[in-house]
């Protein structure tokens, strides 16, 4: 079936829920919440009945049903606040009071169906760099961290939604860096520059001009570095927790390496084992939100993503990048767009960034997490402002 409300499309066959046309990435807990009350609208579901149907009947705290009742109204345009689509009724349940349509997805034609592509190409030192392109329109240019898996961040509950509703609307052009997922490996005298070299070999091979950039972490210290080194390639920059230091040069930075919790965690021998408590300590560090599960999840991205050695190698390259004389010569439409309680890289790290690109863009999401997962209540933020921002500004080829 197919569920209509306040500009809310609820396609349960296809899992999916655009809201005013885009794509929206929920979760899927938050999405059967969402199911459930369009099912049953102008009727009451109670927790008791959310809890059988959501969560198989386990125990389940106050606090959890309440973050994922706002994250569905978050995602459907809702707020505890004003409550218009979805109504709390006190100590017993809630309600979907907005007026909902139902057709039958069998009349509806579905949607193609989403795939991507991934080739090689190299870079200038010869390093093999893989990159992957999914969905159509025009192209965006996505990058990632530095611990990234094209093919398991592209199926990730945590990371696909967000990556698919992209593609939805672009033609999303992803790469893995050096010493990480399917491309080849980092070496010990690897600078940024050869970051951003990358970067550049993947927009050739994959015939981009000029054109936008999403970056997150430090590939938004590589993007900056690019647009500042070759403006006329970069149509517009958008930033997701940037940083123009790495940590070892901030006021903050631990005085002995191994005070580093990142280091203490590689030396264990614990990544990539949900099961070892540094690896878990610090994905909890990561994405402080997150369920059990999600961490999980996330653990085994990591070990995905990049071993022991690499991710050491780069740890130490990130930690001491500093691309902050590159601010003033990035002549891009920029939007930088930051968690307010990230502790890894607090949000005055992503102020210094705006603060720094003439007519930088700043927007301050309510969230704790470094990177914004498909189950962030901020995310449906982040992900509307990041599409409306590239709708003014993209201007790819």
């Amino acid at each position: 079936m197919i569920y209509s409300f306040s500009g809310n499309t609820l396609d349960v066959s296809g899992h999916t829920l655009t809201r005013d046309g885009l794509s929206v990435p929920v979760e899927p807990q938050v999405f059967d919440i969402i199911r459930i009350l369009a099912e049953n609208s102008g009727a009451l579901v109670t927790k008791d009945r959310l809890i059988e149907e959501v969560w198989d009947g386990r125990i389940v705290s106050e606090a959890t049903i309440s973050a994922r009742m706002n994250a569905a109204r978050t995602a459907v345009g809702d707020s505890g606040k004003d409550q218009k689509i979805i109504q709390t009724v006190m100590r017993r349940g809630f309600k979907m009071v907005a007026q909902v349509s139902v057709k039958d997805a069998t009349t509806t034609a579905p949607p193609a169906r989403l795939q991507q592509t991934i080739r090689y190409t190299k870079s200038k030192d010869g390093t093999g760099i893989a990159y992957s392109k999914a969905g159509h329109g025009p192209c965006v240019l996505y990058a990632w961290h530095h611990l990234s898996h094209l093919e398991h961040d592209w199926s990730s509950t945590l990371l696909s939604r967000g990556l698919r509703a992209l593609a939805e609307n672009y033609s999303l052009i992803r790469y893995d860096v050096r010493g990480a997922g399917l491309s080849e490996p980092i070496k010990p005298c690897d600078t940024l520059d050869d970051h951003v070299n990358d970067m550049i070999a993947v927009a050739d091979a994959a015939g981009l001009e000029r054109f936008p950039v999403i970056a997150t972490l430090q590939g938004a210290a590589v993007a900056i570095r690019l647009a500042a080194r070759e403006p006329q390639r970069i149509s517009c920059l958008v930033l997701h927790n940037s940083y123009a230091r790495g940590r070892a040069l901030r006021e903050s930075a631990p005085t002995h390496a191994e005070h580093d919790p990142f280091i203490a965690l590689l030396k264990s021998g614990g990544w990539g084992d949900p099961d070892n408590g540094f690896m878990r300590a610090w994905a909890t560090m990561v994405l402080p939100m997150a369920s059990f599960e999600e961490t999980t999840d996330l653990i085994r991205l990591f070990a995905h993503a990049s071993n022991t050695e690499d991710a050491l190698f780069q740890r130490d390259l990130i930690d001491r990048l500093d691309v902050t004389e590159d601010l003033a010569k990035v002549r891009a439409p920029t939007l930088v767009v930051h968690a307010s309680m990230c502790t890894i890289h607090p949000s005055t790290e992503g102020r210094k960034v705006a603060a720094g690109i003439a007519d930088a863009e700043f927007l301050e999401v309510d969230s704790s997490s470094t990177f914004f997962s498909s189950s962030d209540p901020a995310n449906e933020q982040v992900l509307r402002a990041t599409l409306d921002f590239l709708k003014c500004h993209s201007g790819s080829k």
